[in-house]
């Protein structure tokens, strides 16, 4: 019966974990699916009129929206499922309801990208949140028909432990001048100086030049893979003994909890879901903080608490547990 829903999946790009839910959804509904490659709303050479055409043919075609992300597509998507008496479920990622003028983060610091927001935020029928701390910040800016939070998921059978752990503290995240305070990367690299016989991994592509200023200033001891496979990604997770989100924001951190999953020891920051995920098998440190940052790195590599981040993340952040809490919530909007 639930087959024959049909569900019209659109969203900016397919990244790991958004192609994670629309593989979900393909288990138990008749799904098409629109990726937009630029997340504002216009397709690499398309005009915005070709692009809205395929939105009105999806919500046609659909008993139900799902939208990633409250960008422009999601607010064609909404407007277009209102007009036509169809239903809308869009999953907020974190940055749509961010306001960070510290770090200059966040689609509230724009007015008219906040209005946008508001607007999908107030009128679709359903909106996931990624985490308790993402559901808050929705709140804060408007009063959904219906706010409901569902953790990302991971696949935990792929993301599992394997051999001796190293005396490596890791992070993952694309390099570039803004993710060098938010992802807390300055913090990474000084806090590496405290430790010269352990290494310290940046995992990540550089998306400007402002890598060449982290090498200079970086110790010996830190190292910076570039661009690397999923596997290989996998196989660090499986070596590092810590990982690290020394962030000044995070929604939710799929990173982590991959780290988690591969027995990990998390370090984070006290902001933001970070606490909220690693639970009581993390630490926290101050943001910016680096000897507080290493003080704290030094019990970690000691602690063993690898096995219980990793029990965390199969009781909460399983692929498997958010896909029941997808279903639960795609049934209650194609009734």
């Amino acid at each position: 019966m639930e087959r024959n829903t049909r569900v019209f999946f659109v969203c900016p790009s397919l990244s790991s974990f958004i192609r994670g839910d629309l593989e979900l959804l393909k288990r138990h509904y008749d799904v098409r699916a629109l990726a937009i490659d630029d997340a504002r709303g216009e397709k690499n050479g398309n005009d915005r009129f070709a692009l809205l055409q395929e939105i009105i043919k999806g919500v046609l075609w659909s008993d139900v929206t799902y939208a990633w992300f409250a960008h422009n597509h999601a607010l064609a998507a909404v407007w277009l499922s209102k007009l036509l008496r169809k239903k809308s479920i869009v999953v907020i990622g974190g940055y749509e309801v961010a306001r960070e003028p510290e770090i200059d983060y966040g689609a509230r610091l724009d007015p008219e990208l906040a209005r946008k927001v508001k607007y999908i935020l107030e009128n679709a029928d359903s909106i996931l949140a990624v985490s308790h701390f993402n559901a808050r910040e929705i709140s804060g800016m408007a009063t959904p028909r219906h706010l409901e939070t569902i953790y990302n998921g991971i696949d935990c059978a792929l993301f599992t432990p394997d051999g001796m752990k190293e005396d490596v503290v890791l992070t993952v995240a694309r390099i570039n001048r803004q993710n060098i305070r938010r992802k807390g990367l300055d913090t990474f690299i000084s806090t590496a100086r405290y430790f010269p016989g352990v290494r310290f991994v940046i995992v990540g592509n550089a998306l400007d030049d402002s890598i060449e200023e982290l090498r200079r200033v970086a110790p010996k001891n830190v190292a910076f893979t570039g661009s690397i496979p999923h596997e290989e990604l996998i196989g660090w997770y499986r070596r590092a003994r810590v990982y690290c989100q020394l962030s000044y924001y995070e929604s939710f951190g799929v990173a982590l909890v991959e780290a988690m999953s591969c027995e990990c020891v998390p370090v984070v920051a006290d902001r933001g879901a970070m606490p909220e995920v690693v639970g009581e098998t993390g630490f926290l440190v101050p943001y910016g903080d680096p000897l507080a940052t290493a003080e704290v790195i030094y019990r970690a590599l000691l602690s063993g608490n690898g096995k219980d981040a990793r029990k965390r993340v199969k009781q909460k952040f399983s692929i498997q547990e958010r896909e029941k809490k997808i279903i639960e919530a795609i049934r209650g909007n194609a009734v």
